[in-house]
């Protein structure tokens, strides 16, 4: 024991230099993404001054940020946070090119531990091990020297002072040594600041945090209508199915051109309208969902308002008619907080599950429920879909048609063709479930005017410019992650124009048409006005 106080004794630190170099650790090793993306915009052989110069600025940010940090809490603890956060945001910048905006961070606490669980893989360990873990245990094992000049408050302030001053000095240095690169790297590439780890990480934590402490105080539930109704003159029942998806992307359907038949059962139907120019209302469920569902357009939506303001579904149910929402993802997302929930992520409910449940279990015992039902029906199925990176788990194994699949969720591991054709074969799987729905509504299509609406919530990057997954600032994010398919079948005795509907289907639209749709298709009458978008769907003349 003495033998080790002895060793600890040599490296004896002052608190001042153990920030300097924590921030130099983070700097080198959780920066990697960062650095790569500036090198593609500003190449080393032309910009290698200004390279260096952020480089220092970074590193100069990193060390203000830990001494703030350093203020709220004791040092190692802060110092531990940093080195935890720059890990962790580290593995998912390099390996999927995720960007940790406040969006991101509300998608990430909203996600179920399913979910979260699929995102677990060795490379993580590994990572936060070696870049997190083990610098954290050396912080705490070095004593940091306790001379009593840092007991003195004053004095530690003062030194604390002198060691910012210089920061700053050299961040001004850095910055106008190269004010000219510096000038389009602010205006021009906003987006490669997104990268700097663990900086916007942290910034978007405490961004969203305060979000959350402003929604805590008392809020008044708005009503955004006086009256809905079905028209009395409107003899026939409707049963609508509202299908909301997940992570599917418009290009990736054969039903709009992909070369792969992703989608043979529903080529075969007569009665369907596939849209292949959609835009969606976000990158992540947590945005896109109660997006998609509100009576204010993507310019007007507020997330952290929308659980206070009525959507779609609540002027439906004041219709009068009947509104079941059953979920196999994560949750509603505030959309279904007035409304009938069923959960079917687990075998209680769900009769299908090997060992993850089935989309198609969300069908079991519906036609009961529709049965017992003497009002109009609106049904919202949201599925599992395509939810990656562990696309192989969202199918049974008979829907292995593309191979070689991958199969883990560490895609880093993967070639981008076993991700894709993992990815094509929960689409071929959302065919058959999609399939399964329109065959229940024709079982329906003599007592009621029957019609499905299927939604993807957002796209998914699988390997396009070194992309994966989903959840890019909206700004920047590519087209991969934003184009969605939405796809109607209608009954033959729905009063949905068919034929006039089909002249929409390549029109560019967005999720802002959503709303509108499912108020035409229950055709009910209220004083609220939808989005402004063009209609996705036509009635037909005597409607």
């Amino acid at each position: 024991m003495n033998q080790t106080n002895a060793l600890r004794d040599k490296f004896i630190i002052s608190p001042h230099l153990l920030i300097l170099l924590v921030a130099l650790f983070i700097t080198l090793t959780a920066n990697h993404t960062f650095f790569n993306k500036v090198l593609a915009v500003y190449p080393w052989s032309e910009n290698a001054g200004f390279i260096l110069s952020l480089g220092i600025l970074l590193f100069c940010l990193i060390t203000v940020l830990s001494f703030m940090l350093s203020w709220l809490m004791p040092l190692r603890l802060a110092l531990s946070i940093l080195f935890l956060v720059a890990a962790s945001a580290g593995y998912f910048t390099d390996q999927f090119g995720t960007l940790f905006d406040i969006e991101m961070i509300r998608n990430m606490l909203e996600t179920d531990s399913a979910e979260a669980m699929n995102l677990l893989s060795w490379g993580l360990v590994l990572r936060v091990i070696l870049m997190g873990i083990m610098p954290v245990i050396l912080v705490w094992w070095i004593p940091i020297d306790k001379h009593p000049k840092w007991a003195n408050r004053l004095i530690r302030a003062k030194h604390s002072a002198l060691t910012l001053v210089a920061i700053f000095i050299l961040m001004t240095v850095s910055l106008f040594s190269t004010s000219g690169e510096y000038a389009s790297f602010f205006r021009q590439h906003k987006v490669l600041r997104y990268y700097a780890n663990p900086l916007h990480p942290l910034y978007s934590v405490i961004k969203f945090g305060g979000q959350q402490f402003s929604s805590t105080a008392q809020h008044d539930f708005i009503s955004m209508s006086s009256y809905a109704a079905v028209p009395e003159t409107d003899f026939h029942r409707e049963l609508v199915i509202v299908v909301v998806g997940e992570t599917a992307r418009a290009d990736h359907f054969s039903l709009n051109g992909y070369p792969r038949k992703t989608n043979p059962l529903l080529e075969q139907e007569q009665n369907l309208v596939s849209f292949s120019n959609i835009s969606s209302c976000g990158t992540a469920t947590a945005i896109s969902v109660p997006c998609m569902f509100s009576l204010l357009g993507r310019d007007d939506f507020e997330v952290g308002e929308a659980k206070y303001k009525e959507n779609v579904l609540d002027i439906v149910a004041k219709a009068g008619i009947s509104v079941l929402w059953r979920d196999n993802n994560s949750n509603s997302k505030g959309v279904a907080d007035r409304l009938t929930y069923e959960s079917f992520k687990t075998a209680d409910n769900n009769s299908v599950c090997d060992p993850e449940c089935r989309d198609v279990g969300m069908l079991s015992g519906l036609q009961e429920y529709i049965d017992g039902q003497q009002n109009d029906i609106l049904i919202v199925l949201h599925q599992m879909g395509s939810h990656g990176p562990a696309y192989s788990e969202r199918y049974p194994g008979a829907f292995e048609k593309f191979t070689p699949g991958c199969h883990t969720g560490e895609l880093a591991n993967c070639t981008d063709e076993e991700i894709i054709n993992a990815y094509d074969n929960s689409i071929l799987y959302t065919d058959y479930f999609l399939s399964e729905v329109i065959a229940l509504l024709k079982r329906n299509t003599p007592g009621y005017e029957t019609s499905m609406l299927y939604i993807s919530d957002h796209g998914e990057s699988l390997g396009e410019n070194n992309l994966y997954l989903h959840g890019m600032p909206y700004t920047f994010a590519p087209q991969e992650q934003t184009r969605v398919p939405i796809i109607a079948w209608i009954g033959e005795s729905s009063d949905i124009d068919l034929a006039q509907t089909r002249t929409l289907k390549d029109q560019a639209n967005s999720h802002d048409a959503v709303s509108g749709a499912i108020l035409q298709a229950l055709e009910v009458h209220s004083d609220i006005t939808p989005p402004e978008a063009r209609p996705l769907l036509i009635m037909k003349e005597e409607h």
